[in-house]
């Protein structure tokens, strides 16, 4: 049996090959993130006898840059084992020697799958990875848009510095509506009753009618906002408004397809409280195949929701904070999952409400809340069974 170590980056790769002995085979060597690399990496194999059959390849998920590679080798028919980083930084950590360098770390990355003491990431696990694609790229939108909002504030502070006070929603659509049409007090002031009226009746679809027409005439007539630079300053909240109601639109889209996915892998993530089909996906894409993890405090180390525990001797640190060091994703979609389960879940609101009851800050109970229903997800994925506060017996 042959083990082949293969360290990742964005340019180029280095490539270790041990055989079952543990003994370096050839040279070590750097090739391109290329399909003229890939070839190289056949033609060393075919050089030194090492088939699909008899060969094990290791490499760490870096980023995106291992992804063309596994690929390319998986099509070829071999096995390919993706391995979490922070399993190799371990193992490294315990040679002797401190030496770092990519020709190293492919050794290291050689000598862990020789040895059998590692543990597969689902990265590229078929059944997740497209959903997982979506999820995070929808994360990404909503961080988007998250920004776009704070930078039309920006400009609101300056120009309409009123005008949030006006809406329950300022970037609700009616409010939206008011911006792209009047961005400034002068526009309110300008535009007639009857016109605003009626924006705000089709905009508001009836709620909205002749009270808040006066409200905002009233508020424009006495703003404080600047009177110079207008042109600009109106040019990008329209912008930003435009560019905010295009992303919005992506995510519902976003969320139709990530729907139509989760419903493929048959789950029954969204009967826990707090879980719909978005969290739900992100949850499940995240975590993968289940049985990787052998106990529930597995998976809420890799969500990173667990404590870091600091001690030295007779020094024991009370002051532990969340590790954080698994999927920033995952942890994101548990967290605000517990957000919502510690007001709407009986057992896990009891179980908010002892922890602010033994004087517990509101963001630590919420993280309480998030390591127990880390347990909740992972038997409820386990035993492929719909969440219920009390359990049947013996379960």
């Amino acid at each position: 049996m042959f083990y082949v170590g293969i360290d990742v980056a964005k340019f180029k790769h280095d490539l270790c090959l041990l055989d079952e002995n543990g003994t370096k085979v050839g040279k070590e060597f750097s090739f391109a993130n290329s399909q003229e690399g890939a070839d190289q990496v056949l033609a060393f194999l075919e050089a030194n006898s090492v088939t699909a059959d008899n060969l094990l390849i290791g490499m760490e998920a870096t980023g995106h840059y291992w992804i063309a590679l596994y690929s390319f080798l998986f099509e070829h028919g071999y096995h390919i084992i993706v391995i979490n980083p922070i399993q190799t930084d371990s193992y490294r950590k315990m040679a002797i020697r401190k030496v770092k360098n990519d020709q190293v770390d492919a050794y290291f990355i050689a000598k862990l799958l020789r040895s059998g003491d590692f543990k597969q990431s689902s990265a590229m696990d078929e059944r997740y990875t497209g959903l997982k694609q979506l999820t995070r790229f929808r994360m990404f939108l909503v961080d988007e848009c998250s920004d776009l909002k704070k930078k039309a504030l920006v400009i609101l502070d300056q120009v309409f510095p009123e005008y949030q006070k006006l809406f329950t929603d300022t970037f609700g659509k009616t409010s939206t509506e008011i911006l792209l049409n009047c961005p400034f007090p002068e526009d309110i002031q300008q535009i007639s009753t009857r016109k605003l009226i009626t924006l705000l009746n089709k905009a508001s679809r009836g709620r909205l009618g002749a009270s808040q027409a006066e409200t905002l005439k009233k508020a424009a007539a006495n703003s404080f906002g600047i009177t110079f630079a207008t042109d600009a300053f109106a040019f990008e909240l329209k912008q930003l408004l435009q560019q905010l109601l295009f992303t919005e639109k992506q995510i519902a889209d976003l969320d139709t397809q990530i729907a139509k996915q989760l419903k493929t892998l048959d789950t029954y993530i969204t009967s826990i409280p707090g879980i719909g089909e978005v969290l739900g996906a992100t949850i499940i894409s995240e975590i993968g195949d289940i049985n990787t993890f052998e106990a529930p405090n597995k998976l809420v180390a890799f969500a990173g929701i667990d404590a870091s525990v600091h001690s030295s001797g007779t020094f024991v640190g009370t002051q532990n904070h969340m590790s954080k060091r698994g999927s920033p994703y995952l942890r994101r979609a548990i967290w605000l999952a517990a957000s919502v389960a510690a007001f709407h879940d009986p057992i896990l609101s009891a179980y908010y409400q002892q922890l602010r009851a033994r004087g517990k800050h509101h963001l630590v109970a919420i993280n309480g809340v998030a390591r127990k229903l880390c347990n909740i997800i992972y038997t409820i994925l386990k035993e492929q069974r719909a969440y219920l506060p009390l359990p049947p017996k013996g379960r």
